[in-house]
């Protein structure tokens, strides 16, 4: 019976998100919006890269960098999601308090607001590296994915990814519209060592160190194994881009599921920290109105 409540309340807050996300205008337009987004703010990194090279799209680091920066949308737009769910219900429609008392369970409610935020991203993503492979001569070829390790790969990586936001859903429950700076801190600490547009053998020994612990690092990796395995193999036969290529990929899902039960237990406990402290000094239904 639990599950099936959960179950209930994760599709009606999905509903719920989806209305939200798209209700703000009419279909043509957010189809518009939805597809020129995510292709715009890429050829910013395109046309920089163009710049600094010269023109140099044939080098298979161009294809990294693009496949890291599309793959990048779901870190920022998924660990955003998740937690605006708590500013945006508290602060802009202050129905905070009301979803809380209700007879489901919170955590239901908050990933599935969090999973129509996956899906619209990923259709962002899609697009994007449709415009990489036919615009832009990306090196995905479609016979030559490796879909056993390219979907595992990503659905564990998107349930990491979820499960820190559940963290920082944790912590904007004590914060005002600050929480959004550490939001955006968290993912611009990911972008920086996970490899998604620089090579993790570049960076000082230091901050090499801490890539190896973060789990988005390892997700990178698989992921472009899966979508680009010729290209990713040449530029670490070359110079071990990730510093992962002594990891097969057996051992690069194990170390991800790991990270994953370690994120959700942290994550849980952060949540559960925030919840307890949040009730004793009334902030549930804080706002600040600003």
């Amino acid at each position: 019976m639990a599950v099936s409540s959960d179950l209930r309340t994760f599709k009606n807050a999905a509903w719920l998100g989806w209305q939200m996300e798209a209700n703000w205008t009419d279909p043509f337009l957010f189809a518009t919006y939805s597809i020129v987004k995510p292709i715009a703010g890429t050829l910013i990194l395109v046309f920089m890269f163009l710049v600094v090279t010269g023109g140099e799209t044939d080098n298979p680091f161009f294809s990294y960098m693009f496949v890291g920066n599309a793959l990048y949308m779901f870190v920022a737009d998924v660990l955003f999601g998740v937690t605006w769910v708590i500013h945006d219900d508290r602060e802009h429609y202050m129905t905070l308090r009301q979803v809380y008392i209700a007879p489901s369970s919170f955590f239901s409610y908050v990933l599935g607001r969090a999973a129509i935020k996956i899906a619209i991203t990923s259709v962002g993503v899609l697009l994007t590296l449709a415009f990489g492979v036919f615009v832009l001569g990306i090196d995905i070829v479609f016979g030559a994915i490796d879909w056993v390790l390219l979907v595992p790969a990503l659905l564990v990586g998107l349930a990491c990814i979820s499960i820190l936001g559940l963290a920082l859903a944790g912590v904007t429950l004590l914060t005002a519209k600050h929480a959004m700076g550490i939001n955006e801190g968290i993912a611009g600490v990911f972008y920086v060592l996970s490899g998604v547009i620089f090579p993790i053998s570049i960076l000082p020994s230091w901050a090499q160190d801490i890539s190896k612990w973060l789990p988005v690092t390892y997700w990178m990796e698989a992921v472009r194994r899966g979508l680009m395995p010729d290209a990713l193999a040449q530029l670490n036969s070359r110079m071990n881009v990730t510093g992962l290529a002594g990891f097969d990929n057996v051992m690069l899902m194990a170390v991800m599921t790991l990270g994953v039960l370690v994120s959700l237990l942290l994550s849980i406990s952060m949540f559960r920290y925030a919840d307890h402290v949040a009730r004793r000094k009334g902030k549930i239904d804080w706002t600040t109105t600003y």
